[in-house]
């Protein structure tokens, strides 16, 4: 069952909300501030092709082999390794990264919910805050082509102990990131938003002066300083620094400017 349907631009949480909202041929775009979508950004900008992956799969090893790819390790255990060119979740390994064309890069929330969608019929886009401006013209225009299409932004979230959803507000902010990138450009579009979607906007302006105090400061934030993360937070929360515009083409996420095959 599709909810929001009245709502042009729509807005839900986590795996499920994604199937409650996504439909074929609409605009899926997938926001994980903490930090998959970051990550994605950097990846991309750095010139790989990313493969997301349901988190926890015993195959990834194999699944990367199979693509000539690299895999990306846990956050926390590529801290525990002694070798320096282990890559992550940790956007500062990512961006420090050389020859990096293929990457696998699994997560429990963006990721997997962008691996759940690739057989959706929808187009699927990473969004984060350092590419919310670049994204923001791409879905503009792609909007203004097709006046009847859905924009449905899915806000990853975290997870409890026991699996379930943590709505995680880094993410209702870098959802209203973007429909701010929209309502600056003028996007009719933002006429036919959900109330879900009104609320994201207006939880971006309240921190839109100070990101990086929100994002340090908010519990997902402080979960990775605490963790020796806090670069990765910082890096988090720099605004409309990257042009990249990651679509998911296949199994990957390719830079829509980017011509297929170059």
């Amino acid at each position: 069952m599709v909810t929001q349907r009245s709502s042009r631009v729509r807005l839900e949480w986590g795996p499920i909300g994604a199937d409650r909202i996504v439909e074929p041929d609409c605009l899926a775009v997938v926001v994980d501030v903490l930090s998959f979508t970051t990550a994605l950004t950097v990846a991309v900008q750095v010139g790989a092709e990313v493969y997301p992956y349901a988190w926890d799969r015993q195959d990834l090893g194999t699944y990367a082999a199979a693509r000539d790819a690299h895999h990306a390790v846990g956050r926390y255990e590529a801290q525990r390794s002694d070798s320096l060119t282990s890559v992550s979740l940790s956007p500062r390994s990512l961006a420090v990264s050389s020859g990096l064309k293929r990457l696998v890069l699994p997560s429990p929330n963006g990721s997997t919910i962008s691996f759940r969608l690739r057989d959706s019929g929808a187009t699927v886009v990473g969004v984060s805050l350092r590419n919310r401006a670049a994204v923001a013209a791409w879905l503009d225009a792609a909007l203004e082509d097709d006046p009847a299409r859905v924009l449905a932004l899915v806000a990853a979230g975290e997870r409890w102990d026991d699996g379930s959803l943590r709505p995680a507000v880094e993410d209702l902010w870098g959802c209203g990131a973007l429909l701010a990138g929209l309502r600056d450009r003028g996007a009719d579009v933002l006429r036919e938003a959900s109330p879900e979607a009104h609320v994201a906007l207006a939880a971006y302006d309240a921190v839109a002066d100070d990101l990086e105090a929100g994002l340090v400061a908010c519990d997902s934030g402080q979960e990775l300083v605490r963790a020796g993360f806090r670069d990765d937070v910082v890096d988090a929360a720099q605004l409309d620094v990257s042009a990249v515009v990651p679509v998911l083409s296949g199994e990957r996420f390719v830079d829509a400017r980017r011509p297929l095959g170059e």
